[in-house]
């Protein structure tokens, strides 16, 4: 599967957005809501998904109702910035459960995470224990969010 762009016309763009927004809508009612008949409609989804531009479908959960409503951003600046090390920090940081994201960045620090727990205590924990002992960690550096304002949708 190609990282390439993939050429989107107006009603793949259509079937994106309300996809993205109700990932359970039948492919007779989303291809009433962008003007297309069905066949046509489940043509432009399968190529989607064979393309890769669709990668999964999946449940969104409410992290609040699941108790985790703490979230913390972190700052990890790492000792060794080379391939090698970069690598070791990937694999690592994919183990750690409550890192929902975790980006390399161009800044003054290497990456940031985006660290979701019960409290203020368990996510103490998972920084001692978890995050901080990740290859190659030498410093992070906290940012508690007050309020999610927008999280998630393209």
């Amino acid at each position: 599967m190609s990282s390439e762009p993939f050429d989107l016309d107006r009603f793949d763009l259509a079937i994106l957005r309300v996809l993205a927004a109700e990932g359970r809508i039948s492919a007779t009612e989303l291809a009433r809501r962008i003007g297309l008949s069905k066949s046509p409609t489940q043509a432009r989804m399968k190529r989607l998904e064979e393309s890769g531009v669709i990668t999964a479908y999946r449940a969104q959960l409410d992290p609040i109702k699941m108790g985790q409503a703490h979230v913390a951003f972190v700052e990890v600046r790492l000792s060794d910035t080379r391939e090698a090390a970069l690598q070791a920090f990937n694999k690592a940081v994919l183990a750690i459960p409550e890192v929902e994201q975790c980006h390399m960045m161009a800044s003054r620090f290497d990456y940031m995470l985006k660290v979701r727990t019960g409290d203020i205590q368990e996510y103490r924990r998972v920084l001692g224990e978890r995050i901080s002992s990740l290859p190659h960690v030498s410093s992070t550096s906290t940012h508690v969010a007050m309020e999610a304002v927008k999280e998630a949708g393209v």
